[in-house]
């Protein structure tokens, strides 16, 4: 199984060359909060999109009809068709049939939900879109990514709240490994950022709300000052596909996705499971999936939320697991830079760990100032660290205790 594209909308920049140049630069994509007037808020930094024009990937209709999740999925998706080398819409019959596309989200279209609602009350229901429906269901991006490029191959949504992504690749994968894809189109995308989500994740102390007046300095994965995460918008997306099909078609191959696993907590719904054990469990699967030890392990991008509760968890979760391999291998948390895309984190996560494997070169964790010291191990402060790793492991943790996780290897050829 091979990675042979890849496609990003991110706050730091809307492709993947000028995204990886913000992560290995340590650039913040953060700010205060430009799309509403955040000023009611408790929490006033967020990682928008900047500089993003929907009319270049999409026709006018389709960018009014849907919702800015369904914009950024199928600008990510059509960045790693081309990536990938496969023309769209895809013409054959025969290679239709053959590839599909799993895309990921947290919330889906809950701006256009709430912006509907609100005229509704205001201006009677008789003004709701015949859209509003499509805009609220979580799989109509997988679905307009499929109308798009003509994929007529298995073709859904996961939802699990920030493990989405994840799983979206991890099923991905699954479905080439058996047979019933040659390719598969996977990730995710976000468009959260809105008042109404703000505040609700605001009355569950979940968002950093003491840096303001610095949005850079906001999130601090794995720093005792850490006070909570910023929430972000944007798209990952891969091209997962059988290594003899893209042999056969003289693909370029990025990396390979070697492993997959997956747990819950079963423990509580918005708080890690304690020791973190269902992230553990994840891990554990993956590695087992992969056929790696875990000293064979090059780096983790890890979860790293910037939340009080998910840093240490985590932390617990990799000595757990790895024992005394835990201090020697480096973990780096990119969300610094980006925020938290929730739903499509893992999926523009997943796209550092295979231009890590590509170049060299481990993204730092920025903000780190001041280690908590429950977090005690290398993460990559602060620096882009230039150094040669063959596996990369990949952790996402969602509300409902979700954890998923991805294992690349650099690819080097036959």
């Amino acid at each position: 199984m091979v990675v042979t594209g890849l496609g990003a909308v991110t706050p730091l920049g809307n492709d993947v060359a000028t995204y990886w140049d913000g992560l290995v630069a340590g650039r913040s994509g953060l700010d205060r909060i430009q799309s509403f007037d955040p000023s009611r808020v408790p929490s006033q930094v967020g990682g928008e999109i900047k500089g993003f024009d929907a009319t270049t990937v999409m026709d006018r209709k389709d960018v009014r009809r849907h919702d800015r999740y369904v914009h950024y999925a199928w600008a990510a998706a059509s960045q790693a068709l081309t990536d990938a080398g496969i023309a769209f819409p895809v013409v054959a019959d025969e290679d239709a049939e053959r590839i599909g596309a799993i895309v990921a989200t947290g919330i889906g279209g809950v701006t256009s939900l709430v912006r509907d609602a609100q005229e509704a009350a205001v201006e009677g229901y008789d003004r709701v879109s015949p859209f509003a429906l499509l805009n609220m269901i979580p799989d109509t991006a997988a679905g307009h990514v499929a109308i798009a490029a003509n994929l007529r191959g298995p073709n859904y949504a996961t939802v699990s709240a920030c493990a989405s992504s994840n799983h979206a690749l991890g099923e991905a994968a699954g479905i080439v490994r058996r047979g019933d894809a040659d390719v598969m189109v996977a990730g995710g995308s976000e468009a959260a950022i809105c008042e109404m989500v703000v505040a609700a994740f605001c009355a569950m102390r979940a968002l950093s709300t003491k840096r303001n007046d610095q949005p850079t300095h906001a999130s601090r994965p794995f720093d005792v000052d850490r006070d909570g995460f910023v929430i972000a918008d944007g798209a990952g997306m891969l091209v997962l596909e059988d290594l003899d099909h893209a042999r056969a078609r003289g693909a370029t191959i990025r990396a390979e996705f070697i492993g997959y696993g997956a747990s819950d907590d079963a423990s509580h719904v918005t708080l890690p499971a304690p020791g973190g054990r269902g992230a553990a469990a994840s891990m554990r699967i993956a590695l087992a999936d992969a056929g790696l030890a875990p000293g064979e392990l090059g780096y983790i991008n890890a979860h790293g939320t910037s939340t009080p509760p998910n840093d240490p968890a985590e932390t617990a979760a990799i000595k757990t697991v790895f024992g005394a391999d835990a201090h020697r291998v480096p973990i780096s948390s990119t969300k610094f830079m980006t925020g938290h895309l929730m739903g499509a984190g893992g999926g523009i996560e997943a796209v550092a760990c295979v231009r890590a494997l590509e170049t060299g070169t481990i993204p730092p964790t920025v903000n780190l100032d001041n280690p908590d010291p429950e977090c005690d191990l290398d993460y990559v402060p602060n620096v882009a660290r230039h150094v040669p790793i063959a596996t990369a492991m990949s952790n996402a943790f969602g509300f409902g205790g979700h954890n998923a996780t991805l294992i690349f290897r650099r690819w080097d050829g036959d």
